[in-house]
């Protein structure tokens, strides 16, 4: 079976992605949540895209407040 050598640098990589994508995710699911847009909101909980899909909602797509 074959072993996997981490570097500490990748798995720091890793660790700061995954954060990334945890606080965009969020945000994109709370902001969609209170617009009441329920199709963005199903999208975002479902699809895992590396942070892409949420940050394309968070700056395209959000409804503006006045």
């Amino acid at each position: 079976m074959p072993s996997f050598n981490l570097s500490p640098e990748l798995i720091a990589l890793i660790v700061a992605l995954v954060t990334i994508e945890l606080i965009l995710k969020g945000i994109a699911l709370w902001k969609t949540g209170r617009n009441g847009q329920l199709p963005w909101f199903i999208a975002l909980l479902i699809l895992n895209t590396a942070g892409i899909l949420p940050l394309v909602y968070l700056l395209f797509f959000q409804k503006k407040r006045a």
